[in-house]
């Protein structure tokens, strides 16, 4: 299957639900104290989407998934399950993952959160992931091909000795959660589909301080450990392929992208 190529009212409405997904992010974030569960960040972020957005919370019963956003915490790679009695601790790198229904399209994005003081290795690793997802931001445009954006995302990355996970990616966005193309966040330069103005996806990489394997839950079904127990770290934004470069949908207002 090919991207689907987004119309400029469909665009539009992409650039709503990103707007909205940002804001989730920017009210959650001062939430994250020592102490507080992710239950209660879920249940913040669910009536925010749901009461003062008039949205939908995306991940709430996708493919049976039991809560409205994702919570990963240290080792956590992606698809962490809020819980109510799990409390976020001092020295914790946190990944927040919203994704916000509006008008039937989807905006998606992830930040990292730091919990009280982090030791200087587990902030590196959330400093590099973010630039790599920057740094991919910064080639998109008419022309670049997905390959472009996995080789310029794990060349940083291998600098400072990081991982890249392998079994999970970024992916084309709109009406569905989840479309073609898969962005992967690993490849090579020149190689795999070329970027058309039109087309909307997300880059997400999963950067781990150890080696790239990972581990499903079987108990849960969802919850992804690196194996070697190291910690992980993640960035997201949802884009839009212009005739010059990207549309950052999901921007925050603490972005100059």
């Amino acid at each position: 299957m090919g991207a689907i190529i987004k119309t400029e009212d469909e665009i539009a409405r992409m650039r709503i639900a990103g707007r909205l997904t940002a804001e989730v992010l920017e009210m959650i974030e001062p939430h994250v104290q020592v102490g507080v569960t992710t239950g209660e960040l879920d249940r913040i972020c669910h009536e925010f989407i749901t009461r003062q957005q008039q949205a939908i919370p995306a991940p709430l019963d996708y493919n049976g998934f039991p809560r409205s956003i994702c919570t990963s915490i240290n080792d956590v790679v992606c698809h962490g399950i809020p819980s109510n009695t799990k409390k976020l601790k001092n020295g914790d790198i946190l990944n927040i993952d919203v994704t916000v229904i509006k008008d039937e399209y989807h905006g998606d994005s992830s930040i990292m959160v730091q919990v009280g003081n982090v030791a200087p290795h587990a902030q590196r690793l959330v400093e590099v992931t973010q630039e790599c997802l920057y740094k991919a931001l910064e080639i998109v445009k008419p022309g670049a091909t997905l390959g472009d954006i996995g080789h310029v995302i794990a060349q940083h990355a291998h600098k400072s000795y990081y991982s890249v996970v392998r079994e999970y990616c970024g992916h084309g966005i709109g009406k569905a959660f989840h479309e073609d193309p898969q962005i992967l966040h690993y490849g090579d330069k020149g190689a795999g589909m070329v970027l058309e103005r039109g087309m909307t996806f997300t880059i997400e990489p999963m950067i781990n301080a150890g080696r790239r394997q990972t581990r499903l839950n079987q108990k849960d079904g969802w919850t992804v450990t690196t194996r070697d127990g190291r910690l992980s770290a993640q960035w997201e934004h949802t884009l839009g392929v212009t005739e010059d470069g990207c549309e950052i949908f999901t921007r925050r207002s603490n972005e100059s992208l």
